[in-house]
């Protein structure tokens, strides 16, 4: 006898999560109530390829952070650490494994793998992609874009320094991948900036709504938990598939705002899309206890990013 199976059946779960409505309820409910205001473009720039993909160099864009011994919990189970953040542009080498994490950032800390780097950093994946010749050459350098509330600071400051430090690698393309809501944001602005001085650019992210709201030139789009935007974790194929399709978009994309959605699946119970920052899952209690964390977080969070501007100045 035929059996349905319900958790497969197309439904609300079944759709893409609405990360703006859910961080908007969820800090409503921690008694924010200034509604955070996301970068709005209802068009795109867009850059064609001047070269085939197999003779191009191609750079990493990272929000994760680099270790940091000396700030407390970061990586697998580590609590929200505003102290991890990072303020500027950071550059690490390609030819071996950065020590990245993710706990600084608002991921989805129930569901998402947060040890297998894979998951959120695909170099290991694009390793693969230049030995099969799919790209010409990995750029010399991977990238670390900071997650900053500021728009303009995104765009007046980091991603011109993004772009200098492209140029100066003679990249032709960059793959971002951002893992918490604003990385959605700030990874989509930093493509539409490099677009607009002629590199090419794929955002591989999560958050459908933020990515496409903002206007990306070209974003391939994995229905996975926030920091596990490369790939299924702790599944080195799926994670090469997800490549290959971000490659397939910077080579083919036949115009902007072009979304590709991935068909690889976190799980088929779709059940863990109503994890993420969901006020209504939280008691009363919960709710005191997550007030006063998320304001010590902020008021750190923005001591830190005041200190790091004034050195720049």
């Amino acid at each position: 006898m035929f059996q349905v199976d319900e958790a497969r059946l197309a439904g609300p779960l079944s759709q893409p999560l609405g990360y703006m409505r859910r961080t908007r309820e969820w800090y409503l409910g921690l008694g924010y109530d200034k509604p955070y205001e996301w970068a709005h473009n209802p068009d795109a720039p867009f850059t064609r390829p001047g070269k085939p993909l197999s003779e191009m160099t191609v750079a990493l864009i990272t929000t994760a952070a680099p270790y940091q011994a000396d700030k407390g919990p970061q990586g697998p189970g580590a609590p929200y650490n505003s102290a991890a953040k990072f303020y500027e542009v950071f550059s690490g080498p390609s030819d071996h494994d950065p020590d990245l994490r993710i706990s600084h950032v608002g991921i989805d800390r129930k569901n998402a793998d947060m040890a297998d780097q894979g998951a959120w950093f695909p170099l290991l994946a694009l390793r693969k992609a230049e030995a099969a010749g799919r790209i010409g050459a990995i750029a010399p350098r991977f990238h670390g874009a900071p997650t900053n509330r500021s728009q303009r600071h995104t765009l007046e400051v980091d991603a011109p320094e993004l772009l200098k430090r492209l140029r100066e690698d003679g990249v032709d393309a960059a793959i971002l991948v951002p893992n918490c809501p604003v990385c959605h944001q700030t990874c989509t602005l930093v493509a539409r900036y490099l677009e607009e001085n002629g590199l090419i650019t794929v955002v591989m992210g999560a958050a459908k709504d933020i990515v496409e709201y903002a206007g990306a030139p070209r974003f391939l789009f994995s229905d996975m938990p926030l920091g596990n935007a490369a790939g299924r974790p702790n599944d080195p194929e799926s994670q090469l598939r997800t490549l290959n399709l971000a490659l397939d978009l910077l080579e083919q994309a036949p115009g902007p705002r072009t979304t590709l959605a991935s068909p690889e699946e976190f799980r088929p119970d779709h059940s863990w899309k109503l994890d993420y920052s969901n006020i209504h899952q939280q008691t009363p209690e919960q709710i005191k206890a997550l007030m006063e964390e998320a304001e010590a977080a902020r008021i750190l969070a923005r001591q830190i990013r005041e200190d790091t501007l004034k050195k720049e100045a």
